[in-house]
């Protein structure tokens, strides 16, 4: 328990700040947060050690958002913030239907493409930051991101044809 105490220290504004960059909403945020650490917690025996800690937290944090998003009408007023240039892309059509088309495509991604995708986009994390979770250089980070949304662009315009 002791050791989890740690990674709630070490990890927790990362994940908050994770998902208050995909609600733009504080107490949203916090609730999801706190949610993301149960659910941690309570499924820490299935943690992999290959991966490491922020992403397994933060796939944890995305799919509570997510599935929350979907049963929660509060939302739905989320929805009109103003979206900063590089989430623009995911953030124009959150409510339209490309938006699970965009989603199962990521999901569908290989790594490590779909989590510097997800880190950058979902996460609002730098270009340094994400290389440094990988253990690769700011460049890497840079170059796999922008490789990880032609490969999404391919796939959306494979399935318009």
């Amino acid at each position: 328990m002791e050791q989890f105490e740690e990674v709630y220290d070490k990890y927790y504004q990362s994940i908050y700040r994770y998902i208050l960059s995909l609600s733009k909403n504080v107490s949203i945020a916090e609730e999801i947060t706190q949610e993301t650490f149960y659910k941690a917690l309570k499924n820490i025996n299935k943690y992999n050690p290959e991966y490491k800690m922020l992403t397994w937290l933060c796939n944890i944090a995305k799919n509570t958002y997510y599935s929350t998003y979907k049963k929660d009408k509060r939302f739905e007023e989320l929805l009109d913030n103003t979206p900063d240039n590089e989430k623009e892309m995911i953030n124009r059509i959150i409510d339209s239907e490309t938006n699970e088309e965009i989603l199962k495509v990521v999901h569908k991604l290989e790594e490590p493409y779909k989590e510097v995708f997800t880190l950058r986009i979902y996460g609002d994390l730098s270009f340094k930051q994400i290389g440094s979770i990988f253990s690769k250089t700011e460049s890497w980070a840079r170059v796999t991101y922008y490789r990880s949304k032609l490969k999404i662009k391919e796939s959306l315009n494979e399935k318009e044809l």
